[in-house]
């Protein structure tokens, strides 16, 4: 059906103006403790290129080539307003707010497809429930941003994309959008490690006992392959960019279960993923704790590797659980589509 004017309109200003809005106000309306450390950085800090940061290559590029560009383009053409840009913050901040919030407008719009697709038609009976859905993923996005990184934004990008080809997979079996999902994962752990999310929730939306019981392995075979897409570039990355620390930059586990403000990460955390659980109704419920299952590799990490302050850390599980309460219905999609290889 053809969208009307008004239509079209309306879907701009709720997927883009107002994330935008939101996410300009979290970068300039007031300040976190870690806005003030970085806000007058002048340039892409060295630590971005050693440790564990070094092998997140896409993010650190993009932090290089488009403060440069936004540093020439201020001198050279735009000399006027350079006295009032750096009363907000350094050109680097300027420039690392660009970066994120066109990766963040991109995922509101594959965010908005994902609960449009027709398999969150139960849950979700109106336009209107969609939108105020959408409207609450966006919320948690920007609110993590109290920790801002070139990364996250990227990050959070392509995981949305990922959900969003593996929910056309399972609706249309078609091998397009499994392949896009694999270069998904393989471009994305170049960005950051939380590219293997993407295989947990392929993992929970498609493994099923009941056909691993009927020896159809297919599904299987399909996860070891996206296996694969995020090892070559993980063990590639490493192997090419030498560093004292490969994995980890420390390990936090003692303090993130003794620090007030860890337990409070880790609360928000929890309490988001439990909201999401709450509305949905039974297959998204199970979806859900299938996809913890399939996630406790990188829960494990965050504990004692991240600092559950960093509430961005658990944006991935949170924004899934919301996608799971929109996919009401993808039990019987799941169904029939492995009811379907399994026959052929």
């Amino acid at each position: 059906m053809l969208k009307t004017f008004d239509e079209k309109i309306n879907e701009f200003l709720f997927v883009i103006v107002l994330p935008f809005l939101l996410f300009f106000m979290s970068y300039y309306g007031f300040e976190s403790s870690y806005v003030v450390r970085i806000k007058f950085w002048e340039k892409t800090p060295d630590f971005m290129f050693s440790s564990v940061y070094a092998y997140r290559v896409i993010p650190n590029y993009l932090s290089v080539h488009v403060t440069e560009t936004v540093t020439f383009i201020v001198n050279n053409y735009m000399p006027f307003s350079k006295s009032f840009l750096l009363k907000q913050g350094s050109l680097f901040y300027h420039s690392t707010f660009l970066i994120n919030v066109f990766f963040f407008l991109l995922a509101s719009v594959f965010l908005d497809k994902i609960f449009k697709l027709k398999s969150g038609q139960q849950l979700l009976p109106n336009e209107n429930a969609g939108r105020m859905l959408h409207l609450i993923a966006v919320f948690f996005m920007v609110i993590v941003q109290y920790v801002p990184t070139n990364c996250d934004c990227i990050a959070i990008f392509f995981y949305v994309l990922g959900i969003f080809f593996t929910l056309k997979y399972l609706q249309e079996n078609k091998p397009v959008y499994f392949i896009c999902l694999a270069a998904v994962i393989f471009i994305s752990t170049c960005v950051r490690e939380t590219a293997c999310l993407n295989i947990a929730f392929f993992a929970a939306v498609f493994i099923e006992p009941v056909h691993l019981r009927k020896r159809n392995f297919v599904c299987v075979k399909e996860v070891c392959f996206l296996v694969l897409a995020f090892i070559l570039p993980y063990i590639v990355l490493r192997l090419m960019i030498h560093q004292h620390t490969s994995f980890v930059e420390g390990i936090y586990l003692v303090k993130n279960f003794t620090s007030p403000y860890n337990l409070i990460g880790l609360l928000f955390g929890l309490l988001g993923i439990y909201f999401s659980y709450k509305i949905s109704g039974k297959p998204g419920k199970r979806l859900i704790i299938k996809y913890l299952l399939f996630s406790l590799p990188y829960i494990l990490m965050i504990a004692s590797v991240g600092l559950f302050w960093e509430a961005r850390l658990f944006l991935p599980l949170v924004l899934t659980g919301m996608i799971a309460a929109s996919q009401n219905d993808a039990g019987k999609l799941k169904a029939t589509k492995n009811s379907n290889t399994y026959q052929s």
